[in-house]
């Protein structure tokens, strides 16, 4: 269909599941598409299902140091976004009393404050 045609994307969290069928959609769509994922290693299987014709960047989602040299190297290779899908994310299922600092920060850290930043 193209209805993506010309458009650049960025899809975060982007080794598995979700963010990688989206990217696929995206890019069948007629998108320009970068992904992110925690570790070069993460990409693996996003390189055997997407070949090399996405932007690979490694990135942490709850680093803001890190989320700005993302959106560094975007400028530098897309210019600008017109999508932004913000899959990344965790959720520590357990019960309150169960949680510490430590988990509440990482997890507010991933699903907030970098995406916010």
């Amino acid at each position: 269909m193209n209805s993506l045609k010309g458009k650049r994307a960025l899809i975060t969290g982007c080794s598995s599941g979700i963010g990688l069928e989206t990217a696929k959609e995206f890019a069948a769509e007629g998108a320009r598409v970068a992904i992110t994922a925690r570790a070069p290693e993460a990409f693996e299987r996003a390189r055997q299902e997407l070949g090399d014709r996405m932007l690979h960047i490694t990135a942490d989602a709850g680093d803001v140091p890190g989320q700005k040299k993302v959106a560094e190297r975007l400028k530098e290779d897309f210019g600008n976004l017109d999508v932004l899908f913000v899959n990344a994310g965790v959720a520590e299922l357990k019960p309150v009393e169960q949680w510490d600092e430590a988990a509440y920060s990482r997890s507010f850290d991933i699903n907030v404050r970098g995406p916010f930043f």
